[in-house]
């Protein structure tokens, strides 16, 4: 487990982004003046669905967990962003309110940019939009492996295409090897349950794709990762056993004793009543 870094300043994640340094300086600066941070506690709201949407959020240490939720209980997790990645882009470009949650999985601290700054953006900075496009094909793209993920794969392999999810470098420009994210958080954003996010964890440390460590875990194998379907190679796979034992040749039957032998094999079947 690597030691950790020292936590990075408002103005440090903000010039670190990806969309900081093509602005113009004075542009930059400008941004820097007008935005804000904001630290949300474990299971408080980043953004809540319904409220106005009026800050473009990105994270500086932490993480939010995107979702929405049913008056029944029922919650559906999109994804997590961890620091250094930004949210809400999409939702800013129209008016209306957010149409999911944001909720800190642990102590979050939150870099706040106003809507008019980021409208000012929007409409003055060519190489900006430029940024917004790659970040909303990013999104994208992301979201259309989720549904496969949910559809089409068991637990196993969602945990682990969920942490390969982290790694993509225009959503998560500051992601590193290791991955500090709890069994529970990791079970929350692939949307399982603890227990079932330890046991996919050791599945995957014993396919030497990662390696579990106090913390969080460390990725050996990010295209394994991304790849991991969860089935077994073909000559791993268990054999179907026969239904009763296979008739042997006609030449070793031997008589009919050996054949009464073999009848003698196969299940019994229950009388009727």
């Amino acid at each position: 487990m690597p030691l950790p870094a020292q936590p990075q300043t408002l103005e440090q994640m903000l010039r670190r982004s990806l969309w900081a340094p093509s602005l113009a300086p004075e542009l930059a600066d400008a941004v820097l003046a007008q935005s804000f941070e904001r630290t949300v506690p474990a299971g408080g709201y980043a953004m809540r669905r319904g409220e106005p949407i009026e800050l473009w959020i990105g994270v500086i240490e932490g993480l939010v967990k995107m979702s929405v939720s049913q008056p029944d209980g029922r919650i559906s997790t999109f994804t997590g962003v961890t620091a250094g990645g930004w949210a809400g882009e999409g939702s800013l470009l129209k008016p209306g309110a957010w149409r999911y949650d944001g909720v800190a999985v642990r102590d979050t601290r939150l870099a706040c940019v106003p809507r008019h700054v980021f409208e000012e953006l929007v409409a003055t900075s060519l190489p900006f939009n430029r940024y917004l496009l790659s970040q909303l094909n990013a999104r994208l793209s992301l979201f259309i492996s989720l549904v496969e993920f949910d559809r089409l794969l068991g637990p196993d392999a969602r945990v682990a295409r969920c942490l390969a999810s982290l790694f993509d470098p225009e959503l998560y420009p500051q992601a590193s090897h290791f991955v500090a994210l709890s069994q529970e958080e990791i079970g929350l954003l692939a949307a399982v349950s603890r227990q079932r996010a330890h046991a996919a964890l050791h599945a995957l440390e014993n396919a030497g794709l990662l390696r579990i460590e106090f913390g969080g875990v460390t990725v050996l194998d990010l295209p394994g990762l991304r790849g991991y379907s969860g089935a077994l190679p073909l000559r791993q796979r268990p054999q179907k056993q026969p239904r009763h034992a296979a008739m042997p040749p006609p030449e070793t039957l031997g008589g009919p004793s050996a054949l009464e032998a073999w009848v003698g094999a196969w299940p019994a079947r229950p009388r009727p009543a």
